[in-house]
């Protein structure tokens, strides 16, 4: 039985959560918590949480064995960017694009 979980607006640029993702995909819930729970980077606390929420979505919906369950598919897809303005020399203005964006996570059953 798949379960998923999905943030919504999350403020990361999905390159950079991609990137930690790529770590975990395929891993067994337990090691990639492990994994997460090590790490320095910014997502990996993110995605520690959203993995924690797909298990107790698993738990709820059916009889599932937590030990079981394996990142069947994690992915990162871009949000709306946040557009700001940093002044800059002789009075020009450049952009600064705050990226967003929508992470998901689905569990299986090994």
């Amino acid at each position: 039985m798949k379960s998923r979980a999905a943030a919504k607006y999350v403020r990361i640029s999905p390159r950079k959560a991609r990137w930690i993702m790529d770590q975990v995909r395929g891993k067994n819930v337990g090691e990639a918590l492990n994994m997460l729970s090590f790490s320095p980077k910014k997502g990996s606390r993110i995605l520690k949480k959203l993995i924690d929420s797909a298990v107790a979505n698993a738990e709820q919906s059916s009889n599932v064995d937590v030990d079981n369950l394996y990142i069947h598919r994690i992915y990162a897809d871009e949000g709306p960017t946040l557009k700001r303005f940093r002044p800059r020399a002789m009075g020009r203005a450049t952009r600064i694009r705050k990226r967003t964006c929508h992470l998901t996570v689905v569990l299986d059953e090994q």
